[in-house]
């Protein structure tokens, strides 16, 4: 790929055999499904156990259960490919990895560790992370799900909302307070399987882009789990929750990469096959200007991103990084996605095309795993405490 020959900093070995496998098999196996998956709200269930096998569902998981053990850039570069040839398949991996995944690896225990990752790493079972709910997304401290303690273990009551791959998740962090007057203070973070008595999914979300991605809310009607359970420490779920937040901002920054990326792509492939005025359009000048603000937005978004995911690795402060690469890349997604159609002009606005599938997939980046506005404050304040 052209990108990776201009890039500033060295690859890993490991690191660019992840992204040949990731691009080879979205190209062979994920982009014919595409057009598929957002006209049919399809999920591509079938690609799950394939890419089990590649590494890709496991990617950051070490080998001792059962993942490639891969680094968090490498892993950024496997949604980048993904989400290049379908936006929906991307943040399903994405979701899966950043948000149930990682928690897990981050405060799991070594039982929670063994029983859970080795399915999630070969793709028997999705992830999901149950925060949001129908009254409470920015302010996370606000949630209502309840939890109480008894001599078995927690019972926990409440109704999540806007869950990524809830509707065929196996597994799931969920968030619950023991005193909702309490904020932060009292969430603390649980894992547990889907299949539990008393949860209950509600109806797959029609959505406006990333449609192939299920996402529905989630009912704990006196859902009981036991007390190993509980993920990190009681009342400590509040930074387990912000933390991982931080990092799923590396993974939808590359999903927002992707989709610049497809819609530059597609874009340069219509403008050298159509032709106006006696030349393709490529070369006229105001095309040629699009062109090469897009490419401009989408290296420099790139490059937060992969700084962001390597400072990550590095074990070093990423708050603001992710939060600059997630707002960066995912307003060139926007930018890139609407230039792209009106490249295409009057094509650009049919669905014969999949410019205008860009589009609406684009928009859902600026809005999930904080929305710009947020974004805006974190790196504000990061950059105020440094």
């Amino acid at each position: 790929m052209v990108w990776r020959d201009s890039f500033p900093f060295e690859l890993s070995e490991e690191e660019n055999f992840a992204c040949d496998t990731a691009h080879a098999f979205a190209e062979k196996d994920v982009a014919p499904l595409a057009a598929k998956i957002d006209r049919e709200h399809y999920f591509p269930k079938e690609l799950i156990p394939k890419m089990g096998e590649l590494g890709l569902m496991g990617s950051i998981i070490p080998p001792e259960y059962g993942g490639s053990g891969l680094s968090t850039l490498a892993y950024a570069l496997i949604i980048e490919e993904l989400s290049a040839a379908c936006a929906s398949t991307g943040i399903i991996v994405s979701a899966h990895t950043s948000l149930c995944v990682t928690p897990i690896l981050d405060y799991g225990t070594e039982e929670q560790k063994k029983y859970f990752l080795p399915r999630l790493a070969s793709g028997q079972a999705l992830g999901c992370f149950a925060l949001s709910e129908p009254s409470t997304g920015s302010d996370a401290a606000a949630i209502t799900t309840t939890y109480r303690e008894d001599a078995d273990g927690y019972v926990l009551n409440g109704t999540k909302n806007w869950i990524t791959n809830a509707p065929e998740a196996g597994v799931c962090v969920v968030f619950a307070s023991r005193d909702t007057s309490k904020g932060n203070k009292a969430i603390t973070a649980f894992v547990h399987d889907m299949n539990l008595p008393g949860i209950s999914r509600g109806k797959h979300e029609d959505k406006m882009g990333i449609r192939g991605s299920p996402t529905s809310s989630i009912t704990y009607d006196n859902v009981r789990l036991p007390k190993s359970a509980v993920l990190y420490d009681e009342n400590r779920g509040f930074t387990v929750a912000m933390t991982t937040l931080n990092g799923g901002r590396i993974g939808v920054a590359s999903q927002a990469v992707g989709i610049a990326r497809a819609s530059l792509d597609d874009a340069l492939k219509y403008a050298q096959e159509r032709k106006a005025f006696g030349k393709p359009i490529c070369e006229h000048q105001s095309i040629q200007n699009y062109f090469a603000e897009m490419v401009c937005r989408i290296d420099s978004a790139r490059y937060l991103t992969l700084a962001a995911a390597k400072r990550k690795d590095q074990k070093k402060s990423y708050v603001r990084q992710a939060a600059m690469a997630k707002l960066s890349a995912s307003e060139t997604a926007m930018y890139c996605a609407n230039k792209g159609i009106q490249i295409h002009g009057g094509y650009g606005f049919v669905t014969d095309y999949p410019a205008e599938r860009h589009l609406r997939d684009a928009k859902i980046t600026e809005i999930y795993e904080g929305t710009s506005e947020i974004q805006r404050i974190l790196i504000a304040t990061q950059l105020l405490k440094e």
